[in-house]
């Protein structure tokens, strides 16, 4: 109850509600794990008894309107590409690929993708979205090499190295990292304006 009122006295301006609150506590959004690397303890609102490090919400409410917000200054979708190597993850970048009609990389990361323009399989996107910086660390170095702005979904055990925006969440739960990725989907195609604020989005 705390947890939502705190969150709810900032979230006015925001595209969010109190039933979005609702749905991340019961996805165990806001639930780390027992260790927090050093740049992600702004996110954290505590440390329970039992080591586990909880995150503070309205961060990552915060942390994904600003990624919409990046996400949608990229004038050509497909100049923006979604990667995730691990099964838990890939269903829901593989929908979100599709409703903001980027490209999308779920199979194993072959080296040289962005950086060997010799290859066949070479790309140049302006912007990349990875699922968890830990599991995707050859896409994220790539990215780094040609700087190319990296958003990602981050534990409190993920390093920020090459990150330019965390959005701060479970990503170890397949619920809590589904909903991190609907939010998200959500708050872009409202900035875009394809559905509204009131209107009841079923995807």
């Amino acid at each position: 109850v705390i947890i939502i009122l705190l969150v709810s006295w900032n979230i006015y301006h925001m595209n969010f509600d109190d039933n979005d609150i609702k749905k991340l506590l019961i996805c165990n959004v806001h639930i780390g794990v027992t260790s927090c690397s050093k740049l992600m303890k702004m996110y954290i609102w505590k440390k329970r008894s039992d080591g586990i490090y909880i995150i503070n919400l309205l961060k990552t409410l915060q942390k994904i309107r600003l990624a919409a917000r990046a996400i949608i200054s990229i004038e050509q979708p497909k100049q923006i590409i979604a990667v995730s190597s691990i099964n838990l993850h890939q269903t829901a970048i593989v929908k979100f690929s599709q409703l903001i009609q980027c490209n999308c990389i779920i199979d194993k990361w072959i080296p040289g993708k962005l950086t060997n323009k010799t290859s066949k399989l070479f790309e140049e996107p302006r912007l990349m979205f990875i699922s968890d910086p830990l599991l995707n660390k050859q896409a994220l170095l790539e990215a780094s090499y040609v700087n190319i702005p990296v958003i990602s979904i981050c534990n409190t055990d993920s390093i920020l190295s090459y990150i330019d925006i965390a959005i701060p969440g479970n990503n170890k739960d397949h619920y809590s990292f589904a909903l991190l990725i609907w939010l998200l989907t959500r708050e872009i195609l409202i900035l875009k304006g394809e559905i509204t604020k009131i209107s009841e989005w079923d995807i």
